[in-house]
């Protein structure tokens, strides 16, 4: 695979150019003691953006490239919430902000869209070792007491 297949998926040609906006224009901004907290979880959630879509193309089954878009989409959630956050202690403008959120919205729309596209073609599926599925036992996890212990049905 190379990178050139992966320039052409324009929803992570999309998230990656946010994701220099944010390194561009969003992280300046911030004032010297968010330098180390905000702009840290900026720049970790809006690359993990265009990451997760690319670690997702590079796989041969649709099952995996759909969940790595699930994970892209929860980082671009992420990386909104934090620009709301920036807005609204006045560490960006309004106008920037608006510019972000439409940007932010118009990935969202791209992914919900891509994830569908993967959904229904089912990219790989017939590749030898698609249809293996590994099935673990959990154990309890047990809190203070073996009245409190906690199994996946009841942990939610």
């Amino acid at each position: 695979m190379s990178i050139q297949g992966l320039k052409r998926l324009q929803v992570w040609v999309k998230a990656k150019d946010f994701g220099i906006r944010m390194y561009k224009n969003v992280l300046p901004m911030l004032p010297a003691d968010e330098r180390w907290n905000l702009a840290q979880q900026i720049r970790r959630s809006s690359l993990s953006i265009s990451a997760n879509i690319a670690e997702g193309y590079g796989r041969f089954y649709y099952q995996d490239n759909v969940r790595f878009c699930y994970i892209a989409r929860g980082s671009l959630a992420e990386t909104l919430s934090h620009l709301v956050f920036a807005r609204e202690v006045d560490f960006i403008p309004e106008s920037l902000y608006k510019e972000l959120e439409t940007e932010g919205e118009e990935i969202e729309r791209m992914l919900n869209g891509y994830i569908g596209y993967l959904k229904k073609s089912k990219q790989g599926e017939h590749e030898p070792g698609a249809d293996r599925v590994v099935h673990e036992d959990s154990e309890p996890y047990i809190t203070e007491s073996p009245e409190d212990t906690i199994t996946d049905d009841t942990a939610l």
